[in-house]
């Protein structure tokens, strides 16, 4: 069994870029299956007794990923907020993302905003 100790840190610079992301930061993690990347709310960060770190997340579902499946009043990048808590690798983590209000409107929306009917 492997120990685990919270690191002094609650941040963590995403490989190849100067990309911080702290606890609370929303995230892209590399894709399981698919081509999409999954999106998260990161928890905490942790480090073993072996150096590995590894970030604590909650993970968003896209409609079509819930049993009800994508109706025709969900927004293009709508996604809900599950009680789905994951351990992963930092090295997942592909980049940073922004999740608004669905209510909010945005003067330009990138690639990177997504939007939740009741975000926490």
């Amino acid at each position: 069994m492997v120990t685990t100790r919270q690191g002094k840190r609650n941040s963590y610079t995403i490989r190849g870029t100067d990309t911080t992301v702290t606890v609370g930061d929303y995230v892209l993690l590399r894709p399981t299956e698919g081509n999409r990347p999954t999106v998260a709310r990161v928890e905490k960060f942790e480090q073993d007794n072996m150096d590995r770190k590894r970030v604590h997340v909650r993970r968003f579902y896209r409609p079509e990923e819930t049993v009800g499946g994508r109706q025709c009043f969900h927004r293009n990048k709508e996604l809900f907020l599950s009680d789905h808590y994951d351990v992963h690798s930092v090295d997942t983590i592909e980049g940073k993302c922004f999740v608004h209000a669905f209510g909010k409107r945005l003067a330009y929306e990138t690639a990177n905003d997504y939007f939740c009917r009741f975000p926490q």
